[in-house]
Parts: C-alpha cells; sequence; structure tokens
C-alpha cells in the first residue's frame, strides 16, 4: 500500500497532482479540511508501505514521522511549514524549504524540472504567493487573462479547504484532488464546464459578498481585525478573505476571527474563535511564531493560524501582533 498525505488546500492538492501525473501512483488517501495538519497519526502503516506526505508541519508530526521511520517505511515528505529538527534517516527523503516566498507545490515543481509549472503556478496564486506567481507566470510568457485564471482557479481550490469540518466543504479535499487530477493543465479545468470550476466559483462569490459586509472589530495601523459569525460561509471564507485583505494593505496584519459557539464555555461566558492570521505582505515573517504562542496555533512565516482562541486571550493576541509588526 501506498499513502499519500496531503493537506487539504490548494497547495497541498496541486502538489499531489504534479506529483501524481508525472508518477502515476494506486494509493490511499489520506486529507482533511486545512488546519486538519497531524494526518500521519491516522496512518497504520504495514511492513510493506510507502508514505508521501505533502503541504502539512514536519514539526506537528514528528512523533509520528519518526515511528512510520523507524518500522522501516520509506518517506517522501516535501513541505514548506515549521519543520522542527529533520530527523536523519536512511528512509527519508525530504524536501522542506522555509522561505516566506515559497509553497509546496513550487518545490515539487522545481523537483519535477518544471514538467507541470502551470499548475505549481495555480497553487502560487492560491497560497496567496501572489508576488511570487506574478513573476512566474511573466517568465512563462502568460498573458494578463492566463493570469487571472489561474489565480481565480488557485483561490478556489484553497477557498474549498477552509472549514472546522468536512461537512463546512463544497468537495472533501480528496475528492475534489481525483476530480482535478485528470487535467493535464489548470487551463483545462476551467475549459471544462463539468468540472468544479463553476460549482466552486459562484459559492465563493456568494460567501465573499457576505464577508465584505462585515465591518472592522479593531483597526490600528499595524493591524486590522474582523469577527465573522458562527456560519459554514465564514469558516469557507476566513482563510481566503484574509489574503484579500492583506492584498489591499501591504503594510499591514490582517486577522480575521470566526466564533465558534460550539465550544462556547457557558459557565465562564466566554466565546472562542477560530482565528486566521496574515502578516502584512511587505514583512512576511513572525505569523507562525505568533500562533504558536497559543495552544491550537501554528503555522508559517507569512500565513497562520489559531483553532480555539478564548475571546479571554484576545487582547493578548492583538498585543503580540501589534508589538510584532511595530517594532
Amino acid at each position: 500500500m501506498h499513502y499519500d498525505v496531503f493537506n487539504g488546500d490548494a497547495d497541498g492538492i496541486i502538489s499531489l497532482i504534479q506529483l501524481r501525473l508525472s508518477e502515476p501512483k494506486d494509493s490511499q488517501l489520506i486529507t482533511g479540511v486545512k488546519r486538519d495538519i497531524q494526518l500521519l497519526e491516522n496512518l497504520n502503516v504495514e511492513a510493506s508501505d510507502s508514505v508521501t506526505v505533502l503541504d502539512i508541519s514536519m514539526e506537528k508530526n514528528s512523533a509520528a514521522l519518526r515511528h512510520i521511520l523507524e518500522k522501516g517505511n520509506p518517506v517522501f515528505y516535501a513541505d514548506h511549514h515549521r519543520s522542527g529538527a529533520i530527523p536523519k534517516h536512511k528512509n527519508l527523503q525530504a524536501l522542506i524549504d522555509l522561505d516566506a516566498n515559497t509553497c509546496t507545490a513550487l518545490i515539487i515543481d522545481n523537483y519535477l524540472e518544471g514538467q507541470y509549472h502551470a499548475w505549481a503556478i495555480c497553487a502560487a496564486y492560491g497560497d496567496n504567493m501572489i508576488a511570487t506567481a506574478e513573476q512566474l507566470a511573466n517568465t512563462t510568457g502568460y498573458n494578463e487573462v492566463q493570469k487571472k485564471q489561474l489565480k481565480e482557479l488557485g483561490t478556489l481550490i484553497n477557498y474549498n479547504g477552509y472549514g472546522s469540518n468536512l461537512s463546512d466543504l463544497h468537495f472533501h479535499p480528496a475528492t475534489l484532488y481525483q476530480l482535478l487530477s485528470k487535467y493535464e493543465s489548470p487551463f483545462d479545468v476551467i475549459d471544462d464546464a463539468q468540472s468544479p470550476f463553476k460549482q466552486l466559483q459562484m459559492a465563493y462569490q456568494a460567501d465573499f459578498a457576505l464577508a465584505l459586509a462585515i465591518p472592522y472589530q479593531y483597526r490600528s495601523e499595524y493591524l486590522s481585525v474582523f469577527e465573522l459569525p458562527d456560519a459554514a460561509w465564514s469558516r469557507r471564507i476566513s482563510g481566503v478573505y484574509g489574503n484579500f485583505l492583506a492584498n489591499q494593505n501591504p503594510n499591514s496584519a490582517f486577522a480575521v476571527l470566526t466564533c465558534d459557539t460550539k465550544k462556547q464555555d457557558l459557565v465562564e461566558q466566554t466565546k472562542n474563535y477560530l482565528v486566521s492570521l496574515r502578516a502584512p505582505l511587505n514583512n512576511k515573517q513572525g505569523a507562525g511564531d505568533i500562533c504558536s504562542q497559543f495552544e491550537t496555533g501554528g503555522g508559517r512565516a507569512a500565513a497562520a493560524g489559531i483553532n480555539c482562541l478564548p475571546d479571554t486571550k484576545l487582547s493578548d493576541f492583538i498585543n503580540l501582533v501589534e508589538e510584532k509588526y511595530a517594532s
């Protein structure tokens, strides 16, 4: 058995699309919502099994990874999130790049020597690596219409990955991968009226319009905070809305809070938030470090999140962000 373990966002899905277009392989797909990153814990490998891991933090999966390696199973691991100490093991092939201007799909693109370059650029757009994606698209010779198409598809695939559970999503990430991996190019997806593109496009536009109607809760020179209600549309749009806000003002950080009433403490009268944090695009560092200071937080330098932040800790979070980006 081979296992393909991948993040359910644009970067994870498109990384696997590139690999399997180049190296077809029957596999068991292990994925989930974007924030479900401790995916190696779900594996119970046998002696002859092999594993590919894409776009999930090695640091968050270190114990499970070491267990798999010690059992003798070969692991191919590509990622751009916090890695912690990378095991030196004969069974591990690790392609780790923590540069804030790259993503896993670009790491795979380099590994495959650009075989499916359009897909990699699409993923970079989806992961909000806009400047990097634009540079690559320009170098490749894509026109403005093509660049807009790649950006929109990448954004839509990324949008589909956000939610507190799979029922929030329009497509299970494994299903979306299977549907998209039939296409050699992202342009083929857009051209096919039967692909997931139109369905995701319509859903995204509806959710985005609702988000635009929400005023900011807090704003300063260095940070703006928006609170969305406890609703499936809020959880779906939170991450890509954070990306949109970051692109509007590249000198500010942005936090999108989604209220989670299921995790409310009625005795203590506290609310809990799902948090998406975006570092300023002109200072893409620190977001992962900030969120990692909270129990359920983590991420990368430019974008990070907290799965459950009590409202009693919100002022601490705001102060940390202000301190980081005001200095």
